[in-house]
């Protein structure tokens, strides 16, 4: 069957890349390589970038530099894919000043995470979302659920209440279970564009409802997450299936230790001297680093 005509619609295409931060052999973000990986990631099936979210080390970068990166993306890629503007902060001041901001620059949403390391109960996450989303209201939003760096998860009851907000349209589902989607669908109906936030769950998010993914694999292997993405929409699932099989040593391997450790480790095998992580994450160790230099040649990747 093709579920091409009635698939759940995607607000920000069907393949977003949660992109990394380039930085310099100084630490410096470097703007001049974002540019160049920016415009890489749309050559190789990006639909949307999302810039200074977690792969993007946004707790290590200043305001200042988030505002930079986010007018260097926005400016390389022109209107030719979305970009989104990670905004979330546990403050929920600050993350009302964040995407205010990234509205000025002209980003097409803005990814805004759980509050993290205050737990705060549903009440406050839902009074901390509807702030953000009235002081932005013609900005789309993308809620962010990682409960396990956040410390904890927003419920899909409470989302279902926070669909007042005519913004909020779509939602990053990083708790490690299909079921979060099929529990946000049941709540909030096909109104909530949910996005898998994991590489490895992408397909069995897209068999119950998920429209799309922010992924991080995407920087390696872009074409193949969205040749998989585009055979299970177009009822090509068998092929959908063995590029789920072909790709999940990699997605694991991109998830051994503490994103964005493996993945600037694989840009750098790859040619991208992207930089090692910003204290306090480490560069990936030598051990670890070979097995994915030997992954990706299994890959027989460019």
């Amino acid at each position: 069957m093709n579920y091409t005509n009635n698939f759940p619609a995607a607000p920000f295409g069907r393949l977003l890349t949660a992109m990394v931060t380039p930085f310099d052999v100084t630490g410096r973000v470097d703007f001049a390589l974002a540019d160049r990986l920016a415009r890489h990631l749309v050559v190789n099936g990006s639909d949307g970038i999302v810039v200074c979210g977690t792969t993007g080390e946004s707790p290590t970068l200043s305001w200042q530099e988030q505002h930079e990166l986010i007018k260097t993306v926005r400016n390389a890629v022109g209107s030719s894919v979305k970009i989104l503007a990670g905004t979330g902060s546990n403050s929920t001041a600050e993350a009302i000043e964040a995407t205010k901001e990234a509205e000025s620059v002209g980003v097409d949403g803005a990814l805004v995470v759980v509050p993290y390391y205050n737990k705060p109960p549903q009440e406050g996450l839902e009074a901390h979302f509807k702030a953000v989303a009235s002081s932005a209201p013609d900005l789309p939003l993308m809620l962010y659920n990682i409960p396990g760096r956040t410390g904890c998860s927003l419920a899909p009851t409470t989302v279902e209440r926070l669909m007042d907000c005519s913004n909020i349209v779509s939602f990053k589902a990083a708790s490690g279970t299909t079921d979060e989607v099929t529990q946000l669908r049941l709540h909030c109906g096909s109104q909530l564009a949910v996005y898998s936030g994991d590489d490895g769950l992408l397909l069995p998010m897209l068999s119950v409802g998920a429209v799309g993914v922010v992924s991080v694999a995407s920087h390696i292997v872009g074409l193949r997450v969205k040749a998989m993405i585009d055979s299970f929409i177009n009822g090509q699932v068998t092929h959908a299936l063995d590029l789920h099989e072909q790709l999940q040593p990699l997605f694991k391997a991109l998830f051994a230790t503490t994103n964005p450790i493996p993945i600037k480790a694989a840009l750098e095998l790859r040619g991208w001297p992207v930089g090692p992580p910003r204290s306090p994450l480490l560069p990936l160790n030598e051990h670890m680093k070979q097995e994915l230099s030997h992954l990706l040649e299994a890959l027989n990747q460019p």
